[in-house]
């Protein structure tokens, strides 16, 4: 099942919209803040998440009402953020691919967190993608194929997350790796490019991220 969550973060109205209308999407969560997207985009989210001290009072009310929605009311002082509950009860839930929307913006803190979250999906097998209207970050242990007709941006950027990952190559992109042992702590993988009709990464031991970037 193809999951969306809308985060609290930064989200750029026309893209999200265009996002959601052809995503085909079967379950919709907003996450406090991203209630007020929602309720502005008269997009009617499925679940409701959050410790709702970020959301604008007309917005919660509204989605308060309406008989079906499922609230999951959480308390203000605990150990997970309202982005990383929503995506662990979808994980429970049975998705199989979540798209997480307002995942980034201006608190780093909450950025960088989301970006660790991505490998909840790694332990569950379930793919994660953090998308703006800039970015599009996953994070891979074994193979990823993007092809150049389908892909989000013109850079993309392979970044090791563990100390050490062993065994990574990239090919199709203008600067490829073979079976190449990258180190953290250096900026090897920013800005490659897809040059032949799909790239491919494949990770023999360790986890990456994957960022597809355009300007």
């Amino acid at each position: 099942m193809k999951y969306l969550i809308v985060a609290g973060g930064t989200v750029d109205e026309q893209f999200a919209v265009d996002i959601i209308k052809n995503g085909g999407y079967e379950v919709i969560i907003a996450v406090d803040a991203g209630m007020d997207f929602c309720y502005k985009s008269r997009i009617m989210p499925d679940v409701i998440v959050g410790d709702f001290d970020s959301v604008e009072q007309e917005a919660l009310e509204f989605f308060l009402g309406q008989e079906q929605m499922d609230i999951h009311r959480l308390n203000p002082e605990k150990d997970d953020t309202d982005t990383e509950y929503a995506l662990r009860f979808a994980i429970g839930r049975g998705a199989t691919k979540i798209t997480v929307l307002g995942g980034t913006g201006s608190r780093l803190d909450h950025v960088i967190g989301n970006v660790v979250l991505l490998g909840a999906g790694l332990e569950k097998n379930v793919s994660i993608e953090l998308l703006d209207t800039h970015n599009k970050i996953k994070m891979v242990n074994s193979s990823l194929s993007i092809r150049k007709d389908e892909r989000f941006g013109k850079y993309l950027s392979v970044i090791p997350i563990t100390g050490k990952v062993d065994g990574v190559t990239i090919t199709g992109v203008k600067y490829p790796l073979d079976n190449y042992d990258m180190h953290g702590f250096n900026t090897l993988g920013i800005s490659n490019e897809i040059v032949d009709d799909e790239a491919a990464i494949t990770v023999r031991n360790g986890i990456v991220l994957v960022i597809e970037s355009r300007d």
